[in-house]
């Protein structure tokens, strides 16, 4: 009896022994998940802010010449001599080439030589009718052979009248022997040489690009048509034009065009922007970034990008509360351009949200700032 006494007396103290410790451990644990859960989070933020913000698309798009003119020849021959060099800047009516003119000669002389034998005969033929009015008046001649007279008198002067306008077109050919420049602009790639045989409307001669100004082309996509038009109602529509791998120079071009079809194969809308291009540093052909404002906030709120985040009911923003605390508010993104984002609603001007450190955030957590500018305007 006095054994099972002990062996009770030894299993009791054994298990409070084991109480005290859990409950130890337990209690300790807690405080310190306390402690934690009560330390500052060290985070980065930012103090929302009011101003204009462009809400604006980027694109792509390419150069292209304000006029482009494919030179062919007008009549078939041979080419002479080629005047122009490649890549030369012309003027309208600076002569680019010349065609053998030979055949064109020869055939100016001879419409020249027949003109001049049917003038003749026509002077026979109204010396003739002349004559025979006066013998007619004296009754010598019938009216039937005055009449043949005056018929052959007018075929003359027809004839005459024929032969005068071949002579024209003998010297029209003459001269687009002599190809021109029709418009100012860069002249490309040599394309013929002396002794190409060429024929009419077949041969390109040669290709004259205009590009001052540049016209430059790139397409919208379709949902952004309510913007352009507002945008367009309101005056001159804008865009900024750039090349790829050049972030400080930039060109400032006018949307000229809006085609007049949405590409159904694609879901966009061609437009064309003007740029003086004064320089030509810019060439028809080339690739290019087009920057497009199609509206302005007025007076928004705006925040950095990183305090944007995505949470399982939409688009949140940890808002710092006066006492250090957090709040975290569903927000409404009106439009984000060069790293902010102007909020529709959830945040009002000069509040401050976390723009780092949210990860280690709950809604209970308090928070410290590590820019001490933030701190002391807090």
């Amino acid at each position: 009896m006095r054994t099972w006494l002990k062996l009770l007396v030894v299993l009791l103290i054994l298990a409070g022994g084991a109480y005290y410790y859990q409950h130890t451990s337990a209690s300790k644990a807690a405080s310190q998940s306390a402690g934690k859960d009560t330390a500052p989070v060290p985070i980065l933020a930012a103090r929302a802010t009011t101003r204009d913000m462009p809400i604006a698309i980027d694109l792509v798009g390419r150069g292209e010449a304000y006029e482009s003119v494919s030179i062919k020849s007008r009549v078939d021959g041979q080419v002479l001599n080629v005047l122009y060099k490649e890549g030369q800047h012309v003027h309208t009516g600076d002569v680019l080439l010349h065609l053998d003119p030979a055949d064109f000669n020869a055939r100016l002389k001879q419409s020249d030589a027949a003109l001049a034998k049917d003038q003749a005969l026509l002077r026979q033929a109204q010396a003739d009718a002349a004559r025979y009015q006066a013998l007619k008046q004296q009754g010598f001649v019938s009216e039937e052979k005055l009449t043949d007279l005056h018929a052959a008198e007018a075929a003359a002067q027809a004839t005459v009248k024929a032969d005068q306008a071949s002579l024209d077109l003998a010297r029209l050919q003459l001269s687009y022997a002599t190809l021109r420049a029709p418009i100012d602009g860069i002249v490309g790639a040599r394309l013929v040489f002396p002794g190409t045989a060429i024929k009419t409307n077949d041969t390109v001669l040669a290709v004259i690009n205009r590009v001052r100004p540049l016209l430059i082309d790139f397409a919208l996509p379709e949902n952004h048509l309510p913007d352009l038009r507002a945008e367009l109602a309101q005056g001159d529509l804008k865009a900024t034009v750039g090349v790829p791998g050049d972030t400080k120079t930039r060109y400032q071009a006018s949307v000229k065009f809006v085609d007049n079809a949405v590409d159904p194969t694609t879901g966009t809308v061609l437009l064309k922007a003007q740029l003086d291009n004064a320089d030509e540093k810019l060439s028809a052909g080339q690739y290019l970034r087009i920057t497009l404002v199609l509206r302005t906030l007025k007076d928004a709120v705006v925040i950095p990008n990183e305090a944007v985040q995505q949470g399982p009911n939409g688009t949140v923003v940890y808002v710092v509360n006066p006492d250090h605390g957090i709040t975290i508010r569903k927000v409404e993104v009106a439009g984000s351009r060069d790293g902010m984002s102007a909020i529709a609603s959830g945040v009002k001007s000069g509040e401050i949200v976390v723009t780092d450190g949210h990860l280690r955030l709950t809604p209970k957590s308090k928070v410290k700032f590590n820019d001490t500018s933030l701190s002391a305007q807090h």
